[in-house]
């Protein structure tokens, strides 16, 4: 009987093998103990605990409750099966457990949640006489999320000497991936002896993760040409989304061909990551050609990255096409397939079409995320839209998402392009998480700015910097502006002093030309001139507002020296020299006006010449 229940067990025929136990335990057909831990397997295969407890009675009644052996396959499937009380105590009771027994234990505390319980376990090991294994780290490092936990577990490894090991290594590899710790993931992969696909998928993948997808591609090289590692769908699914990234169509097809050589582009993840790649690199034809092949092979994914290609490269009409085949195939469109509906239609400019299907998606009974809302919250501004807006607030309100920041920030967007800024503000002054991004607090300042509100808008600048909320480039770009159009030069040239001083920030080329422009439209030409000497290499457009300043405020000498600058800087732009002969000829020196037209002609410049319009009725 033994033999036919261990070969049932390893064919996967568990219920068969508990039928044959149960029928000749009942003709009195004793197992002996090397029966009983295939016996339990079968009960963790099919989580059936009642089974489990069956057996335990039946390893009681003949004897073999204390074999070290049967004990610890009882205790291993306890814990498989979330019986964690009964397994403790079956370990408990086992007299001599051996090192696969203390194994069981912590890696079924380990996978139950219990990681500290189960160094603890692990520590005891280490005190006793047995020698923890290669086995006892993997079952820590399979839970094992704290990277404080992992380097303790490393630690370990390296003093027992498994650290090279494929099984540990890979597992502490995966782990410093996961943790953003590449580097330490990278001297792993490059210690471990004999890798195996596993390794490089690992690798492969915490690369992806971490935003390495050149790197990607190199290793998947060296896979190729020197490992002898055959690579598997898992590989070409990371590499495919590696050459999506990097937008490498002709890697990317390489990548096709060897799959289709394997026999492996009919494989429903490697074809769903072929028919995103090729989107991503504009050739949706290509991308559709792959989705009709993996015709029968084709999951909600498939469907999905199918239709958000077609939207990402302006196929509205096949999308909407294949979102009415999507049924055919019975299935129903999740949240991400009328995502990609909405986002797509709100990216193309078809607004109408987009806030149609949210409420096809209302309708059908599926809750908008996040990323159909504020896609959606945009085409209320273009649309000046602002009923369709509140009614987007109000369900934001009903689904608990209103709380999001994200979402927050693009309520007060909305609201305040729709002229509705007491919304905007109330929608603010509700929201409580405002005290680290200043993306929310730069939103209500711009809006107030583009609102003609100023005062408001500076009034919340200053409540932003009195919570201690840390402006960033965005913040000085929008009371800059402020400041220019209200003609606050004082005020300007003062937050501007402050951007450098008080927050280490440098100034972008729009913060110089936003305060140069300030500075010179308010007459305030030698700060102009100084701002401008303080700078190593300010941009062209600064010279050319100040050069119109100069000209505005009657300061020929400054708009000279500006011009002269401009055109050596610019030698081809035609502008300067223009503005040059102009100055020249206001000041009645027309030899100086002269010699500059004839610079003019010898490089061949031409003024850009002006155009009007006339509307016919």
């Amino acid at each position: 009987m033994h033999h036919q229940i261990t070969k049932l067990v390893v064919d996967g025929l568990y219920k068969e093998a508990l039928f044959l136990f149960t029928k000749h335990h009942s003709a009195s057909f004793g197992p002996n103990k090397f029966t009983f831990p295939y016996l339990l397997k079968a009960c963790g295969r099919l989580k059936a605990p009642a089974q489990a407890q069956m057996l335990h009675t039946h390893l009681i009644k003949t004897g073999y409750a204390a074999d070290t052996y049967a004990s610890t396959a009882l205790t291993d499937v306890y814990m498989k099966l979330h019986l964690l009380d009964f397994a403790l105590k079956v370990f408990d009771e086992i007299p001599d457990p051996n090192m696969a027994s203390f194994n069981a234990v912590i890696s079924g505390l380990s996978k139950n949640g219990y990681f500290c319980e189960a160094l603890g376990v692990f520590r005891k090991v280490g005190l006793g006489k047995l020698r923890p294994n290669s086995v006892t780290l993997a079952s820590l490092l399979a839970s094992c999320e704290r990277l404080a936990d992992g380097i303790q577990v490393h630690c370990w490894a390296v003093k027992l000497g498994v650290e090279s090991e494929v099984f540990v290594g890979t597992l502490l590899m995966s782990l410093y991936s996961g943790c953003a710790e590449l580097g330490s993931a990278i001297k792993l992969f490059e210690m471990i002896s004999d890798r195996s696909v596993v390794s490089y998928n690992a690798y492969i993948t915490g690369l992806l993760q971490n935003g390495a997808p050149r790197a990607v591609l190199d290793v998947f090289k060296d896979m190729k040409g020197c490992s002898g590692e055959v690579p598997n769908s898992v590989t070409l699914v990371s590499v495919i989304s590696a050459c999506s990234s990097l937008l490498y169509l002709q890697f990317g097809r390489q990548v096709h061909g060897l799959a289709r050589k394997t026999d492996m582009s009919f494989d429903t993840m490697v074809g769903t990551a072929l028919v995103d790649m090729y989107s991503k690199c504009s050739r949706w034809d290509w991308a559709y050609a792959v989705f009709q092949e993996l015709n029968g092979n084709r999951n909600l994914i498939t469907w999905n990255s199918m239709i958000a290609g077609m939207m990402l490269n302006g196929q509205a009409e096949n999308a909407i096409e294949l979102f009415a085949r999507l049924e055919s195939e019975g299935l129903k469109p999740d949240s991400a397939t009328w995502n990609s509906m909405i986002c797509g239609f709100a990216r193309l400019g078809k607004e109408v079409e987009a806030f149609m299907f949210f409420k096809k998606m209302q309708s059908a009974g599926v809750i908008p995320s996040l990323k159909s809302v504020t896609s959606l919250l945009p085409a209320c501004s273009a649309l000046c839209a602002l009923q369709c807006g509140k009614e987007i607030h109000g369900n934001t309100i009903r689904t608990a998402i209103c709380e999001d920041e994200f979402i927050c920030t693009a309520l007060i967007d909305m609201y305040m392009k729709c002229g509705l800024s007491s919304s905007a503000q109330r929608t603010f002054d509700l929201f409580e998480e405002k005290n680290h991004d200043p993306a929310i607090w730069n939103t209500m300042i711009s809006g107030y700015g583009k609102n003609g509100e100023i005062e408001s808008g500076f009034f919340i600048f200053d409540q932003m910097v009195e919570q201690k909320v840390k402006p960033n480039k965005a913040t000085f770009n929008c009371v800059l502006s402020m400041c220019s159009h209200n003609g606050q030069v004082e005020k300007g040239w003062e937050i501007f002093r402050r951007m450098t001083r008080d927050y280490g920030l440098s100034p972008t080329p729009e913060h110089i030309n936003c305060i140069v422009d300030l500075l010179g439209r308010s007459g305030w030409l030698n700060e102009a001139r100084e701002l401008l000497q303080e700078m190593p290499k300010p941009p062209s457009l600064v010279f050319a507002s100040i050069i119109n300043a100069s000209i505005y405020h009657s300061d020929f000498k400054l708009g000279e020296e500006m011009a002269k600058i401009l055109s050596e800087l610019e030698p081809e732009n035609p502008t300067p020299f223009v503005v040059l002969s102009n100055i020249y000829a206001r000041q009645g020196r027309w030899r100086d006006a002269e010699m500059v037209r004839k610079t003019l002609d010898d490089k061949g410049l031409r003024k850009i010449p002006g155009l009007s319009s006339i509307e016919m009725a």
